[in-house]
């Protein structure tokens, strides 16, 4: 029994690990090549072909060593090239627009109850 939710949840971390390839990947490809080149960023081919290697392994070779090699990368789009892409290319959805102070609440600046 114990070796059977240890399969479990071998599995799920195994999905996660591929969903989140995946979706990577699918953010690598949306974004535009020039905004590499403005984010000082590896070109576009580049990490295009990383996370599909990434996604591939994930999906057909179960080699633990492989897939975190992959989950590094995959990381490393999440947390510096994608707000690189996204500061390039003009934010994205929602956030703050324009300028504004760090006090600026959702109806204007916050006066501190003056």
């Amino acid at each position: 029994m114990l070796s059977s939710g240890f399969s479990n949840l071998l599995w799920l971390i195994y999905m996660a690990m591929f969903a989140m390839a995946a979706v990577a990947l699918v953010m690598a490809v949306i974004a535009r090549d020039d905004a590499y080149r403005a984010a000082d960023k590896q070109n576009k081919m580049f990490w295009t072909i990383i996370l599909g290697i990434t996604v591939t392994v994930n999906l057909l070779v179960p080699v633990l060593f492989l897939q975190i090699a992959g989950l590094i990368a995959t990381i490393v789009f999440f947390v510096d090239v994608r707000p690189a892409l996204k500061q390039v290319s003009g934010g994205g959805r929602g956030g703050r627009r324009g300028g504004g102070s760090s006090s600026d609440g959702p109806y204007g600046p916050y006066n501190g109850g003056r």
